[in-house]
């Protein structure tokens, strides 16, 4: 029987929006006797408390962000979490690290813990990176000799030697990443966390991160709990998978399965977003998206989109970066499943601060039928992520097949109207010709 290293029991946590306790003593007191005296039932006057809290959409100043969270994890177990952002993802992997407590419920962990929620987790800006390694380690209960023998092996796999003794304060955000995922899955933690800060690095560096955590799980016999949108990631690592939704586990259990019941949950025909408060646009303090959508070419009147019809993707974006560089704009086309059938780019272009347009054409008879998303990602001087417009677009391909062709699915996701050509070969024997037969097959 494997051991169980992690134990969640009806995990709960509450929040009031908008506030740090109320910021007036006679309500907080209120709060504190509801919850003291009142649990199980309802006070006199006052709206239904549930534990001592209030029930679930009494109030849209509350948010149950997790309700009723129940799962195990053995060790050597990579579990994988999914969900759409806010569905409690974040707030249960503080949980499991202690950064926060629940409001009602129990968790049980054996072992030390390091976690990479966000990026700088842990470090101090005005120490070095040098420093920070040997802090982090201390936090996680290494001795100063443990630190020393891996600190060389850190700082190879982090791949900012140049920068060691620079204070992180002066680091770019890819470099944070790179320090402290090469710190947490060094430094010998009996338990990972990881959260989705690692779409921040580049993809290189993503794909070295990936590898180490398949490596401390199936070889070293750690624990690994992983949020990831990369569902192709997800299923590739994790032995199991969990699906959040609006704080509850809608699913447990194999990946391939859970994730194609999620994405089937979450597909819809998604082919264009124009965006105009540029405030609330996607994007960061370097791209700002304008619009994005999908032009069908449609061969003919039925405006379905089916495998004979090309799809124009059109993107316009504000580049907020003003010194020029090399700009690289990649599309990427997943299978609903997760599986990425093609992954592209632009060449380099060096722009400076402005609006920039671009396109890509996905030619006819290439899909086969199926649901597909489309996700964008700006990169900058060929390694440094700038942002992933994860899911922007999805549609649906539907089947066409020429009058009289034979009828069946057709394997894989792709279906390319590739010539095969058939033809008889020189002095062939009619009486043993096997091309008279094919049709009985």
């Amino acid at each position: 029987m494997s051991e169980i290293i992690i134990s969640a029991e009806n995990i709960s946590k509450y929040y009031r929006l908008g506030t740090m306790g109320s910021g007036r003593l006679k309500e907080d007191f209120r709060n504190w006797f509801d919850k003291r005296f009142y649990t199980g039932r309802q006070p006199a006057g006052r709206r239904s408390v549930e534990n001592g809290y209030p029930s679930p959409g009494t109030d849209a100043s509350e948010l149950w962000a997790l309700k009723d969270i129940s799962f195990e994890v053995s060790r050597g177990e990579v579990m994988g979490f999914i969900g759409r952002n806010g569905a409690g993802k974040s707030t249960l992997l503080k949980i499991v690290s202690r950064i926060t407590m629940p409001t009602t419920g129990h968790i049980r962990g054996r072992g030390r813990v390091a976690s990479l929620l966000e990026v700088g987790t842990g470090f101090h800006g005005e120490l070095t990176g040098r420093e920070n390694i040997f802090l982090n380690g201390n936090i996680l209960g290494m001795k100063k000799k443990e630190i020393e023998a891996k600190f060389d092996e850190i700082v190879d796999f982090s791949g900012i030697e140049s920068f060691i003794d620079t204070p992180v304060k002066r680091y770019s955000s890819g470099m944070y990443v790179r320090l402290a995922f090469a710190v947490a899955a060094h430094l010998e933690p009996e338990i990972l966390i990881i959260d989705e800060v690692l779409a921040v690095g580049d993809s290189e560096f993503q794909r070295k991160c990936l590898g180490k955590m398949k490596e401390v799980s199936t070889q070293k016999g750690k624990t690994v709990l992983f949020v990831s949108h990369n569902m192709q990631a997800l299923k590739n690592l994790c032995q199991r998978a969990i699906v959040l939704q609006k704080g509850r586990i809608v699913a447990m259990g194999d990946p391939a399965s859970v994730i194609a019941g999620y994405l089937r949950q979450e597909k819809t025909q998604f082919l264009v977003s124009e965006f105009t408060d540029p405030m609330h646009a996607p994007g960061n303090e370097y791209i700002r998206m304008k619009k994005v959508e999908l032009v069908p070419e449609y061969p003919d009147a039925a405006e379905i989109i089916d495998t004979r019809t090309p799809l124009l993707i059109r993107f316009e974006f504000s580049y907020l970066v003003e010194d020029p560089g090399d700009l690289i704009v990649g599309v990427h086309l997943f299978h609903i499943t997760g599986d990425c059938i093609f992954d592209t780019a632009s060449g380099k272009v060096s722009f400076g601060e402005g609006l920039i347009k671009g396109e890509c054409l996905i030619p006819g008879n290439f899909l086969n039928d199926g649901s597909y998303y489309i996700s964008i990602v700006f990169v900058r001087n060929t390694t440094i992520r700038l942002f992933y417009f994860e899911s922007c677009l999805s549609f649906d391909v539907e089947d066409y097949r020429e009058s009289g062709s034979w009828y069946g699915k057709w394997i894989g996701h792709v279906r390319p109207l590739f010539p095969v050509r058939l033809s008889r070969g020189e002095n062939v024997d009619p009486s043993n010709d096997l091309s008279r037969n094919s049709s009985s097959r």
